[in-house]
């Protein structure tokens, strides 16, 4: 139970740094955050998968970079159901969920060894 309360925690974390870096972030505070690191981590969980799956000949010839549209089109598909969290376009999509994958691998990384 820690370690799942620690990632979403980590999942808050990384989307209000992204937010405080990238100008076409908005988050309205931690607890927006926290519902929109919740909705993130349902959405990788479910439905990114199946889109990897079926984008598997782009993502073999792109050598798995289609991967990082697939993560930017989530971020920007949650942003669009979720009142207090905004991304302005696809631009500031893609680097907030680069800037987010990159926080939450060091931080799992931390969680992990200790």
């Amino acid at each position: 139970m820690f370690y799942l309360i620690s990632k979403i925690l980590l999942g808050a974390f990384a989307l209000l740094v992204s937010a405080q870096l990238i100008d076409g972030i908005v988050l309205d505070g931690l607890y927006i955050a926290l519902i929109a690191a919740i909705v993130l981590g349902i959405l990788n969980t479910l439905v990114k998968p199946v889109l990897v799956i079926l984008t598997l000949p782009i993502n073999i010839v792109s050598l798995g970079l289609f991967t990082f549209i697939i993560n930017a089109f989530l971020f920007w598909f949650a942003a669009s159901f979720l009142e207090g969290f905004v991304v302005d376009g696809f631009i500031p999509a893609l680097l907030g969920s680069l800037i987010v994958s990159v926080i939450h691998t060091i931080g799992s990384q931390f969680l992990s060894s200790s």
